[in-house]
């Protein structure tokens, strides 16, 4: 068995004397583990920091085996990681929801297209916020749980759309709330792709979106806890939000 794509390296750990264990995010053949021999060395080691676009080659007997992987390094993203403690911990936050969610060896194409878009973007904090929601409302969309804010679910308008349900994840209007608005979430302009996307209503917006992941798609995986890394990265930009 063999293939060879491209693909994301969302994280490594030791194998052996020598030896990584690679986990990376191809378009292909989606999440995948694979061998790396020699991939503590020197020469390696400066190509294999997370975030890393790689050229990969998987070889196994079976298909059902982790496999051997050759790597070659296409571009690195590290540098546009540490430029800032945002980007850093946006990139984190990235790697550790798609190790988190990602079904191992399902390919998700768009998914794949759209994170490796999104880190291209590292190193353009004035884009990446509004960049990094859009981001999380298509993982949830290719998990399979997609919100539709295209208009109310109690009364079928699109007018003055102000709410998302928690249960069905569909735009609520203020009338059509009536006496549940306490119970919903709020849905800001910038979930609807209006506004000034500032800081302050992302914010707002990723708070609507990680009820989802966290009580929608993590309880489909079994409950288990988001990633911290997604927390990390929220409260950061609250913090920045309240500066500007």
């Amino acid at each position: 068995m063999e293939w060879r794509d491209t693909g994301i390296l969302l994280g490594t750990r030791k194998h052996g004397e020598n030896s990584l264990i690679l986990e990376v995010f191809t378009p292909e053949h989606g999440r995948h583990f694979g061998v790396l021999r020699g991939g503590t060395s020197r020469r390696m080691t400066p190509h294999l920091q997370p975030g890393a676009q790689l050229d990969l080659t998987w070889k196994a007997r079976l298909d059902d085996h982790i496999g051997a992987l050759t790597v070659e390094p296409e571009r690195a993203r590290a540098h546009l990681a540490m430029a800032s403690r945002l980007s850093l911990a946006g990139m984190n936050a990235v790697l550790a929801l798609l190790s988190f969610c990602l079904p191992e060896r399902e390919a998700h194409s768009p998914l794949y297209h759209r994170s490796e878009t999104l880190l291209d973007l590292l190193g353009q904090p004035d884009l990446w916020p509004l960049a990094y929601l859009r981001w999380e409302l298509a993982l949830l969309e290719e998990m399979g749980f997609a919100l539709d804010l295209t208009r109310c679910a109690a009364t079928g308008t699109t007018e003055d759309l102000v709410y998302v349900s928690p249960k069905s994840g569909r735009a609520v209007s203020r009338a059509g709330a009536g006496d549940w608005a306490d119970r919903l979430l709020p849905l800001p302009e910038v979930l609807l792709g209006r506004g000034a996307a500032e800081d302050a209503q992302i914010v707002t917006a990723l708070g609507t979106t990680g009820h989802f992941l966290e009580h929608h798609l993590a309880a489909s995986l079994g409950d288990a806890p988001l990633p911290a890394a997604r927390g990390a990265f929220v409260d950061l930009l609250a913090r920045q939000a309240k500066t500007h």
